[in-house]
């Protein structure tokens, strides 16, 4: 048999752990309300590149692509000349020029690509104030000789 100061101290310590436990019992809450698309809050500066404008990202693209390419061009190079054996310098100008002329070609087609499309029409609507009637019949031309009938 246990003595009772040892069943005193036994239920204080049961009573200390059962107290412990419940102050320790995570309390949580789910808030499922959607959050609205348009807010107020001030922009936050994502994880990965700084925020840029579109011409500084589309710079920055091309930087990198035509590095890209100016290393694989350049290794290349290397290889021919060191096999070979002998390095003509008007051969290394062509191959050291061709990367960046070709870049600032493409960048010329490009540039000229986004002001052509640009250039075009502004989108208009037209609004009209009195009873419209909208033609929506289709036609169909089918067979060796065309024959089109609208429907």
């Amino acid at each position: 048999m246990t003595a009772p100061a040892d069943r005193v101290e036994a239920r204080r310590l049961v009573a200390a752990v059962e107290e412990a436990l419940a102050e320790a019992t995570p309390t949580s809450y789910r808030d499922d309300t959607k959050p609205p698309l348009v807010g107020d809050a001030l922009p936050v500066a994502q994880p990965g590149r700084p925020p840029m404008s579109q011409r500084a990202t589309d710079a920055s693209a091309l930087m990198l692509s035509g590095s890209v390419l100016t290393v694989a061009v350049g290794g290349a190079a290397t290889a021919v000349l060191w096999a070979s054996g002998n390095a003509d310098p008007v051969v290394i100008g062509l191959v050291a020029g061709a990367p960046p002329a070709f870049m600032l070609a493409l960048s010329r087609v490009f540039r000229r690509a986004k002001e052509t499309v640009e250039a075009a029409p502004a989108e208009h609507h037209h609004h009209y104030s009195g009873p419209v009637h909208q033609d929506q019949r289709t036609s169909r031309t089918n067979g060796v000789w065309a024959k089109t009938n609208n429907k």
